[in-house]
C-alpha cells in the first residue's frame, strides 16, 4: 500500500521544519562563536589608565591641569627631553645641583613633579592601584667605595599627606635601586646593579592595595633594558600600606624627579644629578 498524497505532504512539511530548525541552530552557534571571539578581542585591548602622563603634547605638565612640575626655581630644574621612553617624542628631566639655591625647595635639595592636586593621581585607603613608570639615570656617576658619599637619591615616591615620610619610594643607593618603606624600616634591592643600565630606560610596575589596616599588599616588578616581560622582585601581603606620620592624613599622591635629603658635598656626594621620567600611568585594580 502506497502513502497517500496527504501523508506525503505532511512528511514533507515535517522534513522542511526539521531542516529549518537545524539551520537555525547552526546560525545561533555561529553567532555565539562570533560573539565570544569579539569578547576575547575586547579583553585583549589594554585597559585605559585613570591617569597617563607621557609629555607627548610637548607641554612640561603633559597638558594636565594642576600637575605640579617642580618647586625649584632654577631654569633647568625641570625640562623636556627628546626622545623619550620607547623612542616617543618627549620625556621630562629633573636636575638637582647641591649648594645651588636654585635647586633647593620645600626645605631640601630637590626638584620633583607631583599629583597632589590631580584627583586621578591621589589615593585613599581602600584604593587598589597599579603604578607604571619608566626612568633613565642620565649620565649617572656610579658609586665608588672610599671615594663617594653613599647618601641615597629618591627618584619616585608614593606619598602620604600631612607631611612626614612617604609610604614607599624608589631610591638609588650606592649602585643599586631599592624599594623602601621608611615607616616599616624595610628596604629591598630591586635592581642589584644599575651600572649596566645608565642612560637606558628601566621600567617599573607596582601593584598595591592602600590600606590603613594589615590587609594591604605590595607587588613590585622591574623590566630591565632588553627584557620583554616584567619580573616580580618583591611581594608582601597582610600589610598596612597607608601608615602616615600624621594621623590626620586622609590621602596621598605621587612624586617623581630627584629628592636628595641626605646628600652633601661635604660628604663627597655627587654634586649634580639628572634623571628622566616618562610614561607615568595609574590604573585602577582589578583591571
Amino acid at each position: 500500500m502506497y502513502p497517500t498524497n496527504k501523508v506525503l505532504k505532511k512528511a514533507k512539511a515535517q522534513y522542511l521544519f526539521l531542516l529549518m530548525l537545524l539551520i537555525g541552530c547552526y546560525a545561533c552557534k555561529k553567532s555565539n562563536t562570533t560573539t565570544s571571539g569579539t569578547k576575547e578581542e575586547m579583553q585583549a585591548v589594554a585597559p585605559l589608565p585613570l591617569l597617563e602622563i607621557n609629555y607627548e603634547n610637548g607641554m612640561i605638565n603633559s597638558g594636565i591641569t594642576n600637575l605640579n612640575v617642580t618647586d625649584a626655581t632654577a631654569a633647568d630644574a625641570s625640562y623636556l627631553v627628546s626622545p623619550g621612553h620607547n623612542n616617543s617624542k618627549y620625556a621630562i628631566a629633573h636636575k638637582v645641583t647641591l649648594d645651588d639655591n636654585g635647586y633647593f625647595s620645600d626645605n631640601h635639595w630637590r626638584s620633583e613633579s607631583a599629583t597632589a592636586n590631580v584627583n586621578e593621581g591621589r589615593h585613599v585607603p581602600g584604593d587598589e592601584r597599579r603604578y607604571e613608570f619608566s626612568l633613565l639615570l642620565k649620565d649617572w656617576k656610579p658609586y665608588v667605595a672610599t671615594q663617594d658619599g653613599d647618601a641615597g637619591d629618591i627618584i619616585f615616591q608614593g606619598k602620604l599627606g600631612g607631611g612626614g615620610n612617604p609610604a614607599w619610594y624608589l631610591m638609588t643607593k650606592r649602585n643599586t635601586i631599592a624599594f623602601r618603606m621608611p615607616n616599616d624600616n624595610l628596604q629591598i634591592n630591586i635592581v642589584n646593579d644599575y651600572r649596566p643600565h645608565i642612560n637606558k630606560w628601566i621600567d617599573f610596575r607596582i601593584d598595591m592595595l592602600w590600606s590603613n589596616t594589615a590587609t594591604g599588599y605590595y607587588k613590585v616588578f622591574v623590566k630591565l633594558p632588553g627584557e620583554t616581560e616584567y619580573q616580580k622582585m618583591y611581594e608582601v601581603t597582610n600589610f598596612k600600606t597607608f601608615n602616615p606620620d600624621n594621623p590626620e592624613a586622609k590621602l596621598g599622591y605621587l612624586k617623581w624627579g630627584l629628592y636628595r635629603p641626605a646628600s652633601s658635598t661635604a660628604n663627597n656626594d655627587v654634586p649634580t644629578r639628572i634623571i628622566w621620567h616618562d610614561d607615568i600611568k595609574v590604573y585602577k585594580l582589578p583591571l
